[in-house]
């Protein structure tokens, strides 16, 4: 039985990866700050840290473990911390990245486009730096100095229902209550993942040799216009897309130019994808029905 630490897995893909975990036998411990109530499969252990402090991360650090999962790891600071408690105490760590680690392109981004074993180091904690600055800083520290294997999954934006941060939500419900919606570019690029494969590619990942960074997303990608038009359908209004509108209007999908991602490398891995057009309209019809019953 594989012994497995997730580092922030009570919300969205996190506990769709512990279920996973659980559901293959795994003995899973999850340890985040204990602040939200999580429904979590009751076999598994939970351990209460703040993961911005080493001595309480160092709890984790007194087991053993064949992998580490960390999802909440945004900083220089976070990933020493890491590299430092778990020497010796871990088979493998899967750290959690990001699409942001790359600037914008109009070609679809390989793992090259950012590298991270030459990647200077700059000490620092979360504050003070931007979120692609902070993870840029975390993969080049656990490539440039880590004594155990490690897997960097960088992800896109991902979607469900249960997204808390409702950003594909914002879009159908301005839709339907005909509301105008900002983007500067409707015909930039973007390439997403469901929760749910999230949450299967990073359990892939941990049981896999795989190792470095490694690109994460559906198979295929679509315009912001294609989106609203997609939404547009499922609603039966059309979408007011302008320009400039007032901050609380302005799209989180408001990219000013494409990004996107190739995912090759993984499909050479062994792994394939699912395609976006398999789900993303489902999604999209799922979340209008629910924003129209949450009226009713």
């Amino acid at each position: 039985m594989k012994k497995v630490l997730v580092l922030g897995g009570t919300r969205f893909f996190g506990k769709r990866l512990v279920q996973l975990l659980a559901d293959s036998g795994a003995e899973v411990t999850v340890a985040t700050r204990g602040l939200a109530e999580a429904d979590l499969p009751p076999q598994v252990k939970r351990l209460t840290l703040d993961r911005d402090d080493k001595s309480a991360l160092a709890t984790a650090g007194e087991q053993q473990w064949d992998i580490v999962y960390d999802n909440i790891c945004y900083s220089y600071q976070n990933a020493v911390d890491a590299c430092e408690v778990f020497c010796g105490k871990v088979g493998k760590y899967v750290l959690t990245s990001t699409l942001s680690v790359y600037d914008f392109s109009d070609q679809a981004l390989k793992e090259e486009a950012f590298d991270p074993y030459t990647y200077p180091l700059r000490p620092g904690t979360r504050e003070g730096v931007s979120y692609q600055e902070g993870k840029r800083q975390a993969e080049a520290v656990f490539f440039q100095t880590a004594a155990f294997p490690v897997a960097a999954v960088r992800f896109p934006i991902v979607l469900a229902e249960d997204d808390y941060t409702r950003r594909l939500h914002f879009h159908v419900e301005h839709v339907q209550q005909e509301q105008p919606i900002g983007l500067v570019n409707p015909e930039a690029v973007m390439c997403f993942i469901h929760a749910g494969e999230a949450a299967k590619f990073l359990a892939w990942v941990g049981t896999d040799a795989f190792t470095g960074p490694v690109n994460a997303n559906s198979q295929g990608t679509i315009t912001l216009q294609a989106l609203l038009d997609m939404i547009s359908q499922a609603v039966g209004k059309p979408a007011r897309i302008e320009a400039e509108t007032d901050p609380a209007h302005q799209s989180p999908f408001g990219f000013p130019h494409s990004f996107f991602m190739d995912t090759s490398k993984a499909a050479a891995a062994g792994y394939a994808f699912a395609a976006l057009d398999s789900w993303l309209p489902e999604l999209i019809q799922s979340i209008a029905k629910e924003t129209v019953q949450a009226k009713a």
